[in-house]
């Protein structure tokens, strides 16, 4: 998720799509999100690890 974000922020903001970038943002820090929990040990979504 992290990388999609991060592909969907940079050709939002190249193409000037104003809701590509928001939508890059949002699946960006989701993802970060997920994999801080999963590093720390929780489980997300019934997995103990979220890759």
């Amino acid at each position: 998720m992290i990388v999609l974000g991060l592909i969907l922020l940079i050709v939002g903001w190249l193409l000037g799509i104003g809701w590509l970038t928001t939508a890059g943002l949002i699946v960006l820090i989701i993802g970060a999100a997920l994999w801080i929990a999963g590093s720390v040990g929780r489980p997300v979504g019934g997995r103990r690890h979220y890759y």
